[in-house]
């Protein structure tokens, strides 16, 4: 399966359309189609149907897209990875939402200062995502933030941690309360990360069933979640930092009492062949974390 056939092939897939695609690859429409049903015959599945406004991708069309994004980017990351006998390239970073993302900017900007041919990719997701990409070398590096499996991983446990809490609107009857407890959230429409809803701790802090809670929705990222509470939609269980709770905003920040922290570590693949951009960022990274972690 040829590379160029997946970028073709990647190319109808966002445009959704043959004759635009074509366009933006700069060939034509009859030769862009010729290729695609070579591909076809190749997997010997059909990968799209066509459609009066466009393409449809059927079920192996949509699984090979998915796949192709995979593919090409290792293929980018690889080259990167080659190019040149200087330290150079690319570090890619996956990382969670949290403030803890301020200490690997500081550690970015160090290197960028000594070595300034390393760029770096940021790619943000949930725990789940990123331990996807760091599997499949997608990525270097993935910063998590709480409790996570990581025994198929070496890591480093930053000193900070990030405490859990409420956003709520500041004309909310709960605005006055220094810290929240298990009963505040008694009766109350709720939004949570999924995060937050699998973390162990949340649970115990609880004392009750999750089940008496009135979830109302979830999600894997914190601002749009934000937005809904802002419009009178839950209030919202997340970490500090990570959402702008200034007065003009109109929100709040209440931490957890008990209080629930959540530690931040870096982790990377056991055995991982490094590239020399990605060693150089790892080697700062340590000496700029406590001796004690």
């Amino acid at each position: 399966m040829e590379l160029r056939l997946l970028k073709y092939f990647l190319e109808i897939a966002n445009e959704e359309n043959i004759t635009k695609a074509a366009e933006k690859l700069h060939i034509t429409q009859p030769t862009l189609s010729r290729q695609i049903a070579g591909l076809e015959q190749e997997i010997g599945r059909k990968l799209y149907t066509r459609e009066s406004y466009g393409i449809r991708l059927t079920e192996e069309g949509r699984l090979l897209k998915k796949r192709a994004q995979e593919i090409l980017e290792l293929e980018e990351k690889t080259l990167t990875e080659l190019t040149g006998t200087n330290i150079r390239g690319t570090v890619f970073i996956g990382a969670g939402e949290t403030a803890g993302v301020k200490n690997i900017s500081k550690v970015l900007r160090d290197l960028r200062r000594d070595y300034p041919d390393i760029n770096y990719r940021m790619i943000s997701g949930d725990a789940e995502d990123i331990s996807d990409k760091l599997a499949k070398g997608l990525i270097d590096f993935g910063l998590f933030v709480g409790k996570v499996n990581l025994k198929d991983y070496e890591c480093v446990t930053l000193s900070e941690a990030d405490r859990w809490g409420l956003i709520i609107r500041r004309d909310d009857e709960l605005a006055g309360k220094k810290f929240i407890a298990p009963e505040d959230l008694r009766g109350r429409e709720l939004l949570f990360s999924h995060q937050a809803k699998s973390h162990g701790e949340f649970s115990e802090w609880l004392g009750y069933n999750m089940n008496e809670l009135d979830i109302i929705g979830t999600h894997n990222l914190a601002y749009n979640a934000s937005v809904m509470v802002r419009e009178g939609l839950g209030i919202l269980i997340t970490i500090e930092g990570i959402v702008n709770t200034s007065r003009e905003n109109g929100l709040k920040f209440i931490p957890l009492r008990p209080e629930i922290k959540a530690e931040l570590v870096l982790a990377w693949k056991k055995e991982a062949v490094l590239s020399k951009a990605a060693q150089k960022f790892l080697d700062i990274f340590r000496a700029s974390v406590s001796p004690n972690h």
